[in-house]
């Protein structure tokens, strides 16, 4: 196969639609804007968030007062229960090695280990955080628990 082969799937490409091109066309005259009125006009139609002149939602609502949304810590959050299914006994599990395992989709401010689920596996586990109980699940297990 070679790049003069390759062709769209039948069906997958259409032709547009062609405004405007006199009265038999279906399209012709007004384009199938209708007559006159704010979306007939050229870059006409109400912005989003429009609510027909009466005071839009963003503007009734107060913006007052302190919200915690752009100083919060995102972490990825994973279970001991998947650490438990996903790796061998003696295991050394860092980041890189939950986003191959596919438990954490990317690496936002870090990784955080909870605690639901079993451990009897002893692993040596290195998070930007863990849960008390976690920590100490792991302990238990004979693994290690690093903050890094």
């Amino acid at each position: 196969m070679h790049l003069h082969d390759l062709s769209p799937a039948p069906g997958s490409r259409r032709k547009p639609k062609r405004l405007g091109c006199g009265v038999g066309s279906g399209t012709g005259k007004t384009a199938g804007k209708g007559h006159k009125g704010q979306k007939a006009r050229t870059g006409g139609g109400v912005g989003r968030g429009f609510e027909g002149g009466q005071m839009p939602i963003q503007r009734r609502v107060p913006k007052r007062g302190f919200n915690n949304a752009r100083h919060a810590v995102t972490y990825e959050v994973v279970n001991l229960q998947s650490l438990e299914e996903r790796f061998e006994a003696g295991a050394e599990i860092t980041a890189v090695e939950l986003l191959s395992a596919g438990l954490i989709h990317g690496n936002r401010n870090g990784v955080k280990i909870l605690a639901t689920g079993e451990l009897t596996k002893a692993f040596n586990v290195k998070a930007s955080a863990f849960s008390a109980k976690a920590a100490e699940k792991i302990a238990a297990a004979g693994g290690k628990a690093e903050v890094i």
